[in-house]
């Protein structure tokens, strides 16, 4: 793709999948952030000087007495010893290491690639960069939400978060294809195709958030109902018709739930189709994908039936990783860039 010189070629395909694996870890690390209620727990956004964790006990006394100050512990977790608060600390600042190390890491092999490559060829690599710079400034905004006039952070900051977290990781998938997948001849289906369903993914990511964002998965904690009937019986139908969706905890579950249903149709659906055809070179990608899809729905199930434990949530959130993986691959063999 980018060049002739294999090694160079392969030089990229180790980083590239190395950055994936990277990211992936962060994506892990920030769902258990959430999960542990550990994402306000540093209040201050130290570039440089926060690469290194508190040293000694006047450090520590410090951070805590920062975390103090803000409505999460005054109105929350005000019985909280030092001990605690240490737990919560790691969390957020390994969060924030990998952030760094993922820069780190993407800019200098960038600058390395780009002696070694026409630049005009690598503006996909620095756009991936530049998504890694803003998801750093889009964290910071997301914990700003949440020090003052609430406990937690803004759910529809969170969703983006998470969104872009996805994209860069669904971009470095991307290019690391195109540099070792060269498929041709292929009988595909029309991209648009995987491309709508990859769509229907992303925004049961972006729900998905505003469940993790708002507890939502914490209520309602049975299966196939909510509770005794199909549709929450705290809320009214119309409530789906309104902007106040987004906000209501219940209803956005109900979304959640019934999104993974039409994602699970749509999969049937190609997947028949691609039979019905005869479409041998796709069997392997599409049933890699329903594998996933019955995974991601069956721990989701898992996860709110046992009130969003923070184990099956976190592998709720493992899975989506492999699931976004997937539909990638399948899109990706199914364009004209293949």
């Amino acid at each position: 793709m980018y060049t002739v010189n294999t090694k160079i070629n392969n030089q990229l395909s180790i980083w590239l999948i190395s950055m994936f694996l990277i990211v992936s870890i962060m994506i892990v690390v920030g769902g258990l952030t959430r999960l542990t209620d550990s994402g306000l727990s540093i209040t201050k956004w130290q570039l440089f000087t926060g690469i290194l964790p508190p040293l000694n006990q006047k450090d520590w006394v410090n951070y805590f007495e920062l975390y103090k100050e803000i409505p999460e512990y005054k109105l929350q977790n005000y019985n909280m010893t030092m001990k605690e608060f240490k737990i919560i600390f790691w969390w957020e600042w390994a969060h924030r290491f990998l952030g760094r190390l993922i820069g780190i890491s993407f800019l200098i092999p960038l600058i390395y690639f780009s002696f070694k490559i026409k630049m005009s060829k690598l503006l996909n690599l620095y756009l991936i960069f530049l998504l890694i710079c803003f998801q750093g400034f889009m964290g910071w905004y997301m914990v700003s939400s949440g020090l003052v006039g609430r406990v937690d952070v803004s759910h529809f900051r969170l969703s983006v978060h998470l969104l872009i977290a996805f994209l860069i990781l669904s971009l470095i998938f991307w290019t690391y294809l195109k540099i070792n997948i060269k498929i041709n001849g292929l009988v595909k289906i029309n991209p648009v195709i995987p491309f709508i369903f990859l769509v229907l993914v992303f925004i049961q990511i972006v729900i998905g958030a505003f469940v993790s964002g708002m507890d939502a998965g914490k209520i309602y904690n049975s299966w196939p109902f909510m509770g005794n009937t199909y549709f929450p019986d705290d809320n009214n139908f119309t409530n789906l018709f309104k902007l106040s969706v987004f906000n209501d905890p219940s209803l956005v579950q109900f979304l959640h739930r019934n999104l993974a249903y039409l994602i699970g149709v749509s999969y049937l659906l190609i997947f028949y189709r691609i039979y019905k055809k005869k479409m041998y070179d796709l069997y392997r990608s599409i049933n890699i994908l329903g594998l996933f899809i019955f995974l991601q729905i069956l721990l989701g199930i898992f996860t709110v039936v046992y009130g969003a434990q923070i184990y099956i949530a976190s592998m709720h959130q493992i899975s989506s990783i492999f699931l976004v993986t997937s539909c990638i691959y399948f899109f990706y063999i199914n364009t004209k860039f293949s």
